[in-house]
Protein backbone atom coordinates (compact mmCIF):
# COMPACT_ATOMS: atom_id res chain seq x y z
CA UNK A 1 0.00 0.00 0.00
CA UNK A 2 1.49 3.43 -0.99
CA UNK A 3 2.08 6.15 1.87
CA UNK A 4 2.14 9.53 2.11
CA UNK A 5 3.98 12.35 3.45
CA UNK A 6 2.93 15.96 4.39
CA UNK A 7 4.29 19.24 3.01
CA UNK A 8 3.82 22.30 4.73
CA UNK A 9 3.64 24.16 1.53
CA UNK A 10 1.95 21.59 -0.83
CA UNK A 11 -0.17 19.47 0.98
CA UNK A 12 -0.24 15.87 1.01
CA UNK A 13 2.08 13.40 -1.28
CA UNK A 14 1.41 9.73 -2.53
CA UNK A 15 4.52 7.03 -2.72
CA UNK A 16 5.32 6.38 -6.59
CA UNK A 17 3.84 3.11 -6.98
CA UNK A 18 7.00 2.18 -9.30
CA UNK A 19 9.90 4.44 -7.49
CA UNK A 20 9.56 4.16 -3.82
CA UNK A 21 11.81 7.19 -3.34
CA UNK A 22 9.30 9.34 -5.68
CA UNK A 23 6.69 11.39 -3.88
CA UNK A 24 3.40 13.29 -5.83
CA UNK A 25 1.30 15.96 -4.95
CA UNK A 26 -1.99 16.53 -6.16
CA UNK A 27 -2.12 19.19 -9.11
CA UNK A 28 -0.98 22.77 -7.38
CA UNK A 29 -1.00 26.39 -9.24
CA UNK A 30 2.56 27.03 -10.66
CA UNK A 31 2.39 30.86 -10.52
CA UNK A 32 5.54 30.98 -12.70
CA UNK A 33 3.83 29.65 -15.69
CA UNK A 34 0.74 31.96 -15.35
CA UNK A 35 -1.27 29.34 -12.67
CA UNK A 36 -1.04 26.23 -14.89
CA UNK A 37 -1.77 23.87 -12.04
CA UNK A 38 0.65 20.52 -11.98
CA UNK A 39 1.58 17.75 -9.41
CA UNK A 40 4.87 18.14 -8.45
CA UNK A 41 6.94 15.33 -7.33
CA UNK A 42 9.65 15.12 -4.36
CA UNK A 43 12.27 13.09 -6.20
CA UNK A 44 14.90 10.64 -4.79
CA UNK A 45 13.79 10.76 -1.22
CA UNK A 46 13.60 8.40 1.51
CA UNK A 47 12.15 10.03 5.09
CA UNK A 48 14.32 7.97 7.14
CA UNK A 49 17.72 8.36 5.09
CA UNK A 50 17.01 12.61 4.59
CA UNK A 51 15.11 13.78 7.92
CA UNK A 52 15.63 17.64 7.09
CA UNK A 53 14.57 17.24 3.74
CA UNK A 54 11.14 18.33 4.32
CA UNK A 55 12.15 21.39 5.99
CA UNK A 56 14.47 22.04 2.79
CA UNK A 57 12.09 21.27 0.21
CA UNK A 58 9.21 23.12 1.50
CA UNK A 59 11.43 26.49 2.19
CA UNK A 60 12.48 25.80 -1.44
CA UNK A 61 8.88 25.57 -2.91
CA UNK A 62 7.79 28.81 -0.32
CA UNK A 63 9.87 30.95 -2.27
CA UNK A 64 9.33 29.25 -6.06
CA UNK A 65 5.59 29.63 -5.88
CA UNK A 66 6.11 33.39 -5.40
CA UNK A 67 7.72 33.52 -8.65
CA UNK A 68 4.93 34.81 -11.28
CA UNK A 69 4.62 35.61 -14.66
CA UNK A 70 7.17 38.65 -14.35
CA UNK A 71 9.77 37.12 -12.80
CA UNK A 72 9.45 34.69 -15.82
CA UNK A 73 9.91 37.11 -18.27
CA UNK A 74 12.67 38.46 -16.77
CA UNK A 75 14.22 35.40 -17.78
CA UNK A 76 13.21 35.81 -21.62
CA UNK A 77 16.17 36.80 -22.79
CA UNK A 78 18.08 33.89 -21.39
CA UNK A 79 15.69 31.08 -22.51
CA UNK A 80 16.26 32.86 -26.06
CA UNK A 81 19.48 32.57 -26.00
CA UNK A 82 19.61 29.12 -25.42
CA UNK A 83 17.07 28.61 -28.31
CA UNK A 84 18.80 30.52 -30.76
CA UNK A 85 22.26 28.85 -29.72
CA UNK A 86 20.56 25.19 -30.36
CA UNK A 87 19.22 26.09 -33.54
CA UNK A 88 22.61 27.81 -34.74
CA UNK A 89 24.21 24.74 -33.84
CA UNK A 90 21.79 22.30 -35.73
CA UNK A 91 21.63 23.75 -38.68
CA UNK A 92 21.35 20.82 -41.26
CA UNK A 93 19.90 18.85 -38.82
CA UNK A 94 16.24 20.35 -38.89
CA UNK A 95 14.61 16.99 -39.48
CA UNK A 96 16.28 15.35 -36.39
CA UNK A 97 15.29 18.03 -34.23
CA UNK A 98 11.76 18.07 -35.42
CA UNK A 99 11.90 21.94 -36.41
CA UNK A 100 9.09 21.58 -39.32
CA UNK A 101 9.78 25.32 -40.41
CA UNK A 102 9.33 26.48 -36.63
CA UNK A 103 13.16 27.25 -36.90
CA UNK A 104 12.26 30.49 -39.13
CA UNK A 105 9.28 31.59 -36.64
CA UNK A 106 11.52 31.40 -33.59
CA UNK A 107 14.46 33.53 -34.98
CA UNK A 108 11.86 35.98 -36.16
CA UNK A 109 10.83 36.66 -32.47
CA UNK A 110 10.93 39.90 -32.04
CA UNK A 111 10.03 40.64 -28.27
CA UNK A 112 12.38 37.54 -26.45
CA UNK A 113 8.93 37.39 -24.05
CA UNK A 114 7.62 35.59 -27.09
CA UNK A 115 9.58 32.81 -26.32
CA UNK A 116 7.29 31.35 -24.13
CA UNK A 117 4.65 30.66 -26.64
CA UNK A 118 6.67 27.88 -27.64
CA UNK A 119 7.53 26.41 -24.34
CA UNK A 120 5.61 23.76 -22.87
CA UNK A 121 5.57 22.96 -18.62
CA UNK A 122 5.81 19.33 -18.43
CA UNK A 123 6.84 18.46 -14.87
CA UNK A 124 8.40 19.48 -11.75
CA UNK A 125 10.51 17.70 -9.45
CA UNK A 126 12.24 18.55 -6.08
CA UNK A 127 15.16 16.84 -5.33
CA UNK A 128 18.84 17.25 -2.93
CA UNK A 129 21.77 17.31 -5.09
CA UNK A 130 23.56 14.27 -4.22
CA UNK A 131 27.23 15.95 -4.28
CA UNK A 132 28.49 19.49 -4.28
CA UNK A 133 26.69 21.17 -1.80
CA UNK A 134 23.78 18.64 -1.37
CA UNK A 135 21.07 21.31 -1.79
CA UNK A 136 17.69 21.61 -2.77
CA UNK A 137 16.76 22.09 -6.53
CA UNK A 138 13.60 22.68 -8.05
CA UNK A 139 13.85 21.09 -11.64
CA UNK A 140 11.37 22.88 -14.02
CA UNK A 141 10.96 20.56 -17.43
CA UNK A 142 9.20 21.87 -20.03
CA UNK A 143 8.62 20.39 -23.74
CA UNK A 144 9.93 23.35 -26.48
CA UNK A 145 9.64 24.36 -29.96
CA UNK A 146 13.36 24.50 -30.57
CA UNK A 147 14.58 21.07 -29.31
CA UNK A 148 11.64 18.80 -29.30
CA UNK A 149 14.00 15.45 -28.54
CA UNK A 150 15.76 16.55 -25.56
CA UNK A 151 13.27 19.26 -24.60
CA UNK A 152 14.56 22.09 -21.55
CA UNK A 153 15.13 22.26 -18.00
CA UNK A 154 15.24 25.49 -15.66
CA UNK A 155 16.56 24.55 -12.52
CA UNK A 156 16.57 26.88 -9.22
CA UNK A 157 18.99 26.50 -6.78
CA UNK A 158 16.83 26.58 -2.95
CA UNK A 159 14.08 27.51 -4.95
CA UNK A 160 14.58 30.71 -6.52
CA UNK A 161 18.08 31.24 -7.91
CA UNK A 162 18.00 30.28 -11.33
CA UNK A 163 21.80 28.03 -11.65
CA UNK A 164 20.91 26.65 -15.08
CA UNK A 165 19.12 26.86 -18.79
CA UNK A 166 19.42 23.43 -20.42
CA UNK A 167 18.17 20.59 -22.70
CA UNK A 168 17.02 17.70 -19.71
CA UNK A 169 19.95 16.11 -19.42
CA UNK A 170 19.36 14.42 -15.93
CA UNK A 171 22.07 16.88 -14.52
CA UNK A 172 20.78 19.91 -12.06
CA UNK A 173 24.18 21.86 -12.45
CA UNK A 174 27.34 22.23 -14.99
CA UNK A 175 29.04 21.28 -12.57
CA UNK A 176 27.25 17.56 -12.42
CA UNK A 177 27.15 17.57 -16.11
CA UNK A 178 30.67 18.79 -17.29
CA UNK A 179 32.49 18.48 -14.54
CA UNK A 180 33.27 22.82 -14.47
CA UNK A 181 33.66 23.94 -10.95
CA UNK A 182 29.99 24.83 -9.11
CA UNK A 183 32.19 28.53 -7.89
CA UNK A 184 31.60 29.54 -11.71
CA UNK A 185 27.85 28.97 -12.19
CA UNK A 186 26.23 32.03 -13.02
CA UNK A 187 22.90 32.41 -10.53
CA UNK A 188 19.82 35.26 -11.66
CA UNK A 189 18.32 36.12 -8.61
CA UNK A 190 14.81 37.79 -10.04
CA UNK A 191 16.17 41.09 -8.97
CA UNK A 192 18.03 41.69 -12.49
CA UNK A 193 21.38 40.78 -10.70
CA UNK A 194 23.55 38.12 -11.87
CA UNK A 195 26.28 36.96 -9.42
CA UNK A 196 28.59 33.78 -9.75
CA UNK A 197 27.76 30.64 -7.60
CA UNK A 198 30.59 31.34 -5.05
CA UNK A 199 28.72 33.67 -2.94
CA UNK A 200 26.30 30.31 -2.19
CA UNK A 201 27.64 27.54 -2.77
Amino acid sequence: MAQEIISNEIGRLKQNSEFVNWWESKEIEIPFFDHQKLAITFMGFTPKEDEKFMVDADQALKIFLKLNTEDRNAISNLVYEDCISILDNCIGFEAVMGFNGVDEELRQIEDVRDIWKFVHLTDIYVQRRLCGDKAVYIQVCCDCGWDREHGLQLVFWQGNKLIRISEQDGHLTDADAYGTPDEVNVLFDFCGVSQTANEYL
